[in-house]
C-alpha cells in the first residue's frame, strides 16, 4: 500500500512538472545587453519552473523602446523587463501597464571610448572642439552625455553626433567622424584590446535606472503569484552571478552565443563598477527620477511632476525588497 501511495505521489509530481506552462519572455536587447543576464541563469537553474510554474523556452528581445513595451503586453504572460523611458512614455499614453520591480540600477555597462592612438581625451574638459558619438535622441546616451556636458558647460563647444548602433560607432570612431563613442558590455570585453576607454557613464551619473519589469495590469490583478515566482526566480538569479560569477559566465556565453571568457569578463566589469548593476527587485527612486529628469532635458516626455505611486506597485515584492 505505502509503495502505490509513494508511486502515486511520484507521478503527481511528474505531472506539475511536465505541466507548466511553457512561455517566453520579453527582455531588452536580450543576448546583446547585460540586462537579460539574470534570466538566462534563471532558466539555466529552473528557477522560474519552481517558483513561477512556468516553462520559459526563450526570450523575445527587439532593439528596445516601444518596440519591447507592444512586445511585452502581447505575450502570452504579458510581462517584461523593458527601458524605464519606454515605460514612461507608455503610461502617458494611457497603456495600462503596472512596474512591479527594479531592473538594471546603472549604467556602468557604457563605456566610452576613443581610437587606441588617441589619448587627448582623458577627462571630460578635453572634449572641447572634439566630435563626440552617441546612439540616438531621447536615448541613454543621449541623457547622459546631455547631463555631462551640461555639469561641465561645454554644450556649446563640443559637437554630438548620433551614431546609430554600436557597431556604427565602432566604424565612425576608426573612420574618424567621431573623436569619441560609447560601447557596452559584452561587446567591450570583445573589443577593450582595439581601442582606449575614457571613462564609464557610472563615472558621470552612479545611479540611474535603466530597466524595470513591468505587467500589463489586468493580468497582474488575475495572476499575481504568476508574477511573484518571475520576481522571485530572477531575484535568485541576481543573487547567484553575485555569488559565483565563474559559474554564471558559462550561463551567459551560452546564451549569448559569446566565449565564456567574454562573458566573465563582462559580468566582471559591472560587479566591480560604482553602485548596484542589477537589482533584486528593489526599486532605486534616486536613479528613477534622475532618468526621468533626462527624459525631460531631452524632450522624451513632457516636463512636470511624475506620481511613482499611480504606476508603481510594490506588493509583489518580498517584504525585505520594499521601500521603507
Amino acid at each position: 500500500m505505502f509503495r502505490l501511495f509513494r508511486a502515486a505521489v511520484a507521478a503527481t509530481g511528474i505531472l506539475a512538472a511536465t505541466s507548466a506552462l511553457a512561455v517566453d519572455l520579453t527582455v531588452t536587447h536580450f543576448g546583446t545587453g547585460m540586462y537579460g543576464v539574470p534570466f538566462a541563469i534563471a532558466r539555466e537553474k529552473g528557477w522560474f519552473k519552481s517558483d513561477a510554474g512556468i516553462d520559459v523556452t526563450g526570450f523575445i528581445t527587439s532593439a528596445g523602446g516601444g518596440t519591447t513595451i507592444r512586445n511585452a503586453l502581447a505575450s502570452e504572460i504579458p510581462y517584461g523587463e523593458v527601458a524605464l523611458p519606454a515605460a514612461i512614455a507608455a503610461i502617458q499614453q494611457g497603456v495600462k501597464l503596472t512596474i512591479v520591480h527594479g531592473g538594471v540600477l546603472s549604467v556602468a555597462d557604457q563605456v566610452w571610448i576613443t581610437r587606441k592612438d588617441d589619448a587627448s581625451i582623458k577627462k571630460f574638459a578635453d572634449l572641447k572642439g572634439k566630435k563626440l558619438g552617441y546612439s540616438s535622441p531621447k536615448s541613454v546616451t543621449d541623457i547622459i552625455t546631455s547631463v555631462m556636458l551640461k555639469d561641465e558647460k561645454l554644450e556649446s563647444s563640443v559637437e554630438r553626433k548620433s551614431v546609430g548602433g554600436i557597431g556604427s560607432g565602432l566604424t565612425a570612431l576608426r573612420e574618424g567622424g567621431v573623436d569619441m563613442t560609447y560601447v557596452t558590455e559584452p561587446v567591450w570585453s570583445k573589443e577593450k584590446n582595439n581601442f582606449r576607454a575614457a571613462w564609464w557613464s557610472s563615472d558621470i551619473a552612479p545611479r540611474v535606472t535603466q530597466t524595470v519589469g513591468i505587467v500589463r495590469t489586468d493580468y497582474l490583478q488575475k495572476h499575481p503569484d504568476v508574477i511573484r515566482g518571475i520576481i522571485s526566480a530572477r531575484r535568485k538569479a541576481v543573487e547567484f552571478i553575485q555569488a559565483h560569477p565563474d559559474e554564471a559566465a558559462p550561463i551567459m556565453a551560452r546564451e549569448y552565443k559569446i566565449p565564456t571568457e567574454q562573458a566573465k569578463a563582462a559580468i566582471d566589469s559591472v560587479l566591480a563598477a560604482k553602485g548596484v548593476y542589477w537589482s533584486r527587485g528593489g526599486f532605486d527612486y534616486e536613479g528613477m527620477a534622475f532618468m526621468l529628469k533626462g527624459l525631460q532635458m531631452v524632450k522624451a516626455v513632457p516636463e512636470g511632476p511624475f506620481d511613482w505611486k499611480t504606476v508603481v506597485d510594490e506588493s509583489y515584492l518580498p517584504a525585505d525588497l520594499r521601500s521603507k
